[in-house]
C-alpha cells in the first residue's frame, strides 16, 4: 500500500513487483504529462491521473506510476500554470492572432457541460479552514495559492458567465477560452476528480477538426499544446479506449514531424527545437500508453526503436523509469547512466528496490539525503519499513511534513505506516490532516482529499 517517490518525473503505472508507485509534485499539468495522478495519481507526477476518484486499494509494493501525463515534465516544481503561461512557439502565436469574429466557441461555454464540485471528499480540517478562499477571489490568485478546487469552480464561472459578475468570456476569444478550459481540466485531475474531467473533455469533440480548431489565416492549430496532450489522455479515459491514446499520440507525432520540416525550410531554429522536443516526449507518451494497456512487449519494442540519444538526459530518465516499470531492471540501469548524475543515483536506488535489495537501496538513499528532499526521504522510509525498522521510517516521514506542501506519496505512505503501527490509526490520520491544513498555501497545492490520508 506504499508509494515510492521516483524523482520529479512521472512515467506508466504497472511496475515490477517490488517497487511502489510514486511521484512528487503531482500538481503540475504542463507540456509533458498526464498524469493520471491516481493510477495511483498525480499529477500520482503525477506525476501524472489522472485519474471524484479515491485512492484505490492496492497490493503492497505495486507499481511505479510513470504515465508521463501531459503535465509534468516541463514544470518540475509541480506548479500549475495555464497554457498562456507555458506555451511557446506556434501555439502562442496562433492564439494571439485569432481575433474576435473568426470562430465561434459558444459550444464550450454551455453550463450543462460542467459538473458541480462538492467538498465531500475533503477532510474537515480543510473544509473548515480560515484559508478557504472568498467567493470572489481571482483565478490567478487561487492558482498561486494552490486552491485547485476553487480554481476549477472559478474557471467554469468565467467560461459560462455564472459567477457573481454574470458576464462570461467572449465566444470568439479562443485564447482565453482554452486557458480556462485547460485550467478546469487540469485542476480536476489534481483534486482527485479525473473521471469528471474525462466526461467534460468530451465537449471538445475532435481536436483534429480542421474546420473548428485550425486558424484559417495561419493554418496553425488554435488549441495550446498542453491542452492537446491532456485531451488525449482524458478522452481515452472518458471513452474507455486506451488504444485511442496511442493513435492520438501518433497523430500528434505526425504533426510534429511536419512542423519540424517547415521550420527547417524557413531556418527557424527555435521552432525546430520546440517541435523536436515535443516529438521526443510523444515517443515516451506512446510507450507509457502501451504500458497502461498492459502491452509490455509492445512498449519494450517501441523503446528499443528509439535512438539512444533522443531527448537527452531528461528523456533518458523517462526511458529508464519505463524499463523499470516493464520489469527490466538491467535495461533501466543502462539508461540511468545516460541521465544527469543525480537522476542516475536515484534510478540505481530504485532498481535496488525493484530487486528487493533494500539494504543497498537504503545506503544509496542515505548518501543522497538532504534536509528537504522529500523524494529521498520517502524512499528511505520505505526501505526502513521493509528492513523491519518501521518506527524509524515513520519518524523520517513525519519530519518531512513541515512548512511547505507535502506530496500525495508522502501523506499516503505516512498514513499507511499509521495503519501498521496501531489500531487507532484514524485519529493519527485526522491529526495529520489538521497539521497539513495548517501549512502555508503553495502553488504546488494546499487543499487535500480524503484519499491522501486514506480516510
Amino acid at each position: 500500500m506504499l508509494e515510492v517517490e521516483a524523482s520529479s518525473t512521472k512515467c506508466p503505472r504497472h511496475m515490477t513487483q517490488h517497487v511502489i508507485s510514486a511521484y512528487p509534485g503531482s500538481s503540475s499539468l504542463n507540456d509533458h504529462h498526464h498524469h493520471h495522478h491516481h493510477h495511483h495519481q498525480p499529477l500520482s507526477p503525477a506525476g501524472h491521473d489522472e485519474q471524484a476518484m479515491s485512492q484505490p486499494e492496492r497490493a503492497p509494493l505495486e507499481g511505479l506510476d510513470t504515465s508521463l501525463s501531459s503535465n509534468t515534465q516541463d514544470n518540475e516544481q509541480g506548479v500549475l500554470q495555464t497554457p498562456s503561461q507555458t506555451a511557446s512557439g506556434p501555439q502562442t502565436t496562433s492564439i494571439k492572432a485569432t481575433t474576435a469574429g473568426s470562430k465561434d466557441f459558444s459550444f464550450l461555454l454551455r453550463p450543462e457541460i460542467y459538473h458541480a464540485l462538492k467538498p465531500l471528499n475533503v477532510p474537515p480540517a480543510f473544509r473548515d479552514s480560515s484559508k478557504q478562499p472568498e467567493p470572489d477571489a481571482r483565478l490567478d490568485q487561487l492558482l498561486e495559492r494552490g486552491q485547485f478546487r476553487a480554481a476549477a469552480i472559478a474557471a467554469v464561472q468565467e467560461l459560462t458567465g455564472s459567477g457573481g459578475q454574470g458576464t462570461g468570456v467572449d465566444v470568439h476569444d479562443v485564447g482565453r477560452i482554452f486557458d480556462l478550459l485547460y485550467t478546469r481540466l487540469a485542476c480536476l485531475t489534481l483534486i482527485d476528480a479525473t473521471p469528471l474531467a474525462a466526461q467534460e473533455v468530451k465537449a471538445l469533440e475532435d481536436l483534429n477538426s480542421v474546420r473548428m480548431y485550425v486558424d484559417d489565416a495561419s493554418g496553425e492549430h488554435l488549441a495550446p499544446w498542453p491542452l492537446r496532450l491532456l485531451n488525449v489522455r482524458l478522452q481515452a479515459l472518458g471513452f474507455g479506449d486506451a488504444r485511442r491514446a496511442v493513435m492520438s499520440y501518433h497523430d500528434l507525432a505526425r504533426e510534429a514531424r511536419l512542423q519540424i520540416g517547415k521550420s527547417k525550410s524557413r531556418n527557424d531554429d527555435d521552432a525546430r527545437t520546440l517541435w523536436t522536443a515535443r516529438l521526443h516526449h510523444l515517443a515516451i507518451h506512446v510507450a507509457g500508453a502501451l504500458v497502461d494497456m498492459d502491452d509490455l512487449a509492445g512498449a519494450a519494442h517501441h523503446l528499443d526503436s528509439l535512438p539512444d540519444t533522443a531527448g537527452g538526459p531528461k528523456l533518458a530518465l523517462c526511458r529508464a523509469l519505463l524499463w523499470l516499470q516493464i520489469g527490466d531492471a538491467e535495461r533501466a540501469r543502462q539508461y540511468a547512466t545516460l541521465c544527469a548524475r543525480d537522476a542516475d543515483k536515484v534510478m540505481q536506488a530504485l532498481c535496488d528496490m525493484a530487486e528487493a535489495d533494500y539494504e543497498a537501496a537504503l545506503a544509496k538513499w542515505q548518501n543522497m539525503e538532504t534536509d528537504d528532499d522529500e523524494m529521498v526521504a520517502v524512499n528511505k522510509a520505505i526501505c526502513l519499513l521493509y528492513l523491519g525498522r518501521m518506527n524509524e521510517g515513520r519518524h523520517v516521514l513525519e519530519g518531512m511534513v513541515v512548512t511547505r506542501a507535502s506530496s500525495h506519496a508522502l501523506l499516503f505512505n505516512l498514513s499507511t505506516m499509521y495503519e501498521l503501527c496501531t489500531d487507532k490509526h484514524r485519529e493519527l490520520k485526522m491529526k495529520l490532516a489538521e497539521r497539513v491544513a495548517g501549512l502555508d498555501e503553495s502553488p504546488a497545492g494546499w487543499e487535500r482529499v480524503n484519499g491522501d490520508f486514506k480516510l
